[in-house]
């Protein structure tokens, strides 16, 4: 017999995936709640509703690679014209972290009123389940309670993970849970890593004017096209990052004015830098440890990701997971958003669509930034064969970087990826100004089939850079990808 429960779905995780879900099963006429609860980073840093993207991660990297292009910006508004453009000021890193921590809280609050103008019950608990249908809600003076939902979803997210051959690493080391909180300037930074986070990071602390390394072990931006990875690399060794190649540390000190020494080998040779700050961005782990997955038959793998099918059910059938925290998913807000919502229209309002992740367009935020949709180069190659595939490039150079003269011509890339049976776009890459705003139009065309003939037959807006990618004609392997003409 089914006895009655609390809540016909509880949530547990207030990021992106979690609040969109909760949201909508709410509009629905589902009686909802959702927990969250941010454990404090190791160095104690804290914040509030929302998940990673809006506290430490889309939008602050966003406004901090924003306020590190406008610094640069400063030469080319000289040659453009603006006498009193004063450029060897220095950047005040508490005004802009003041900013946009303001702007985070905003919208912390702004969530926290949407959830009690949807009627959904929020708990500032940590949630940990004690069997399918119960969860324990823990505050932070120890006081436990439970409840019971129908339906339980989890949407934990991820968090960073650290090297595991540095004693104490933990203390020593910022991860992108801290960078975007701290008060003081970090200085001359260590950036650990090869991600997209610690590109990006790396990238706009050059740009606002601190000297930066960047640690890599083996290949950067591992899971994206690898030509547009090391163009990206190459751009920004040109503006004066310093990349270390093949190691990673091998020791990290505090010294006695709390620097950092870092050690590191390469080929047998001993290299030891001081350093104001070290940032590992080396990964993320799903955020699953302590929800007691195991006990309730939630299968996962070693890693912590929880396994789920396409219609994001876990091996319990009326436990769901949604997000970074699900193996197999992209770690990005806008598939977590989505696939959120449309988890509750089946659940609640007898849909059946489910989240396709098929040509979902996304953009990687370096100082010359990177949009893709669908294919890179590798994978193609490695599905369909060489020989069924042909790739269309062109190196272009905006207009407006005529203006100074120390912009590279070299370093802006479009390359379009095509099947030859039917001339489909499977691949759609851009490096660029701007790559969100250029790519985004192009994820309709993708999700339609678009082929070739049809970006061909497209008329660009002239002069832009979006127009590269309607006129791409040179063959990788037979033209030169050097664009003539205006």
């Amino acid at each position: 017999m089914d006895v009655e429960k609390q809540y016909d779905l509880f949530v547990i995780g207030g990021g992106s995936g979690g609040l969109a879900c909760a949201k909508q099963a709410a509009k629905l006429g589902a009686k909802v709640a959702l927990a969250d609860f941010v454990k404090p980073s190791p160095l104690g840093t804290k914040w509030g509703l929302g998940g990673t993207c809006v506290n430490v991660g889309c939008i602050p990297k966003k406004l901090m690679h924003f306020a590190a292009t406008l610094g640069e910006l400063r030469h080319d508004q000289v040659e453009a014209g603006w006498v009193d453009t004063q450029v060897d000021s220095k950047h005040n890193w508490e005004k802009m972290v003041e900013n946009v921590n303001n702007h985070i809280r905003k919208l912390n609050f702004g969530y926290k009123n949407q959830l009690m103008r949807g009627d959904v019950k929020y708990y500032n608990k940590l949630a940990e389940l004690i069997d399918a249908n119960t969860i324990k809600l823990t505050d932070n003076k120890g006081q436990i309670e439970t409840v019971t939902a129908k339906n339980i979803l989890i949407a934990v997210g991820g968090r960073p993970s650290y090297p595991d051959n540095i004693p104490n690493i933990q203390k020593l080391v910022i991860t992108s849970d801290d960078l975007f909180w701290l008060q003081e300037n970090p200085g001359k930074t260590l950036v650990v890593g090869a991600s997209y986070v610690a590109l990006e990071c790396g990238g706009f602390l050059h740009g606002i004017g601190n000297e930066v390394a960047i640690m890599v072990r083996s290949i950067l931006l591992r899971g994206f096209d690898q030509e547009i990875a090391e163009k990206i690399g190459l751009y920004m060794e040109e503006k004066g990052i310093r990349f270390i190649r093949g190691c990673v540390p091998d020791m990290i000190e505090a010294t006695e004015d709390n620097k950092r020494k870092v050690t590191w080998i390469i080929n047998g040779q001993k290299y030891e830098e001081i350093f104001d700050t070290v940032l590992v961005a080396t990964g993320r782990v799903s955020d699953t440890q302590k929800l007691n997955l195991e006990k309730v038959g939630v299968n996962m793998n070693k890693n912590g990701k929880i396994l789920c099918s396409a219609d994001d059910k876990t091996s319990v059938p009326n436990i769901f997971a949604i997000g970074d925290c699900v193996e197999g998913r992209p770690e990005l807000t806008p598939t977590a958003i989505k696939c959120g919502q449309l988890l509750a229209n089946r659940l609640f309002n007898k849909a059946t669509e489910l989240m396709s992740y098929e040509f979902v367009a996304t953009t990687v935020f370096t100082p010359l930034e990177y949009g893709c949709i669908g294919y890179s180069e590798e994978d193609a190659i490695k599905k369909f064969g060489e020989d069924k595939i042909t790739v269309y490039h062109s190196i272009f150079k905006p207009l407006e970087w005529n203006y100074f003269e120390m912009h590279s011509g070299e370093s802006c890339f479009a390359k379009l990826i095509v099947l030859n049976d039917n001339r489909r776009v499977i691949g759609f890459h851009y490096l660029g100004p701007h790559a969100g705003e250029v790519t985004q139009g192009y994820a309709v065309a993708m999700k339609m089939g678009v082929t070739k003939e049809q970006f061909d037959s497209t008329v660009g807006i002239h002069p832009t850079c979006s127009e590269e990618l309607v006129q791409v004609t040179a063959v990788k392997g037979i033209d030169e990808a050097q664009k003539e003409g205006c």
